[in-house]
């Protein structure tokens, strides 16, 4: 939409023609590079662009994504991203920007509108943490205001208590939480707002990398929580934003 717009206009000041605008147009549904179909109308459908997931795509898949992308006037933010992956995105975008914590990187050169309500990301142990900043910093990125509350998990349950007003206040809750994934139905059983419970693969053999955690959340007697697919705190934060933009 801002790519047509600003069309529209440079067309009216006479700066290009109609050709030129029609040249550009065909792009809009989606742009075909051969490895990849970017989709141009992404923002228009969902409110936000489309985001590169960068795991198992090469380096130059990366930025060819992205110097697409940024010439059709889209903000661009990438998922699971390497730093030397990031590193080749910085040489044709000086102003891309890296969240080591969460392997993300993003190029925002368009505001995003900003939502009123705060979504709070809450973590049981320090090493959940990667996959909680992987939802924090999306959350952020699409213009949330972002608590986080972190190692606060069923070990010492007073830790939790003794922040209750970070879940008080916030709109949506993230609980990202491995081992036995219990914080998840704790928090739900506390507080009377959305909880999106992100089980993570961090545990004993047991654990089964994550999916022990997986399956407490999803058998949890607490009311209200919704669950996604371990480690997603991408995916969490996504659906955080879509409730509270409402």
């Amino acid at each position: 939409m801002e790519k047509l717009r600003l069309l529209l206009e440079r067309l009216k000041a006479g700066e290009v023609t109609v050709d030129d605008v029609l040249k550009n147009l065909k792009n809009l549904p989606y742009e075909d590079l051969g490895f990849a179909r970017i989709d141009n109308h992404r923002s228009l459908r969902r409110g936000v662009p489309e985001v590169i997931y960068c795991e198992g795509k090469t380096s130059a898949q990366v930025v060819e994504i992205t110097k697409h992308m940024l010439k059709n006037g889209s903000n661009v933010m990438g998922t699971r991203v390497d730093i030397s992956t990031f590193n080749k995105v910085k040489e044709i975008a000086q102003d891309a920007v890296y969240y080591e914590a969460a392997r993300i990187f993003a190029v925002q050169r368009e505001e995003v509108e900003k939502n009123q309500g705060t979504i709070a990301v809450v973590t049981a142990g320090t090493s959940d943490i990667p996959v909680a900043e992987e939802a924090a910093v999306t959350a952020e990125l699409f213009g949330n205001p972002v608590e986080r509350l972190y190692d606060v998990g069923v070990a010492g349950i007073h830790r939790l208590l003794m922040n209750m007003k970070v879940l008080q206040q916030a709109r949506v809750i993230i609980v990202v939480a491995g081992m036995e994934g219990a914080l998840a139905s704790v928090v739900g059983g506390l507080v009377d707002k959305p909880v999106i419970a992100v089980p993570t693969s961090v545990g004993y053999g047991a654990n089964f990398n994550g999916l022990a955690a997986l399956l407490a959340m999803l058998n949890s007697c607490a009311g209200g929580i919704s669950v996604v697919n371990i480690d997603n705190g991408f995916g969490a934060a996504y659906v955080a934003h879509q409730i509270n933009r409402l």
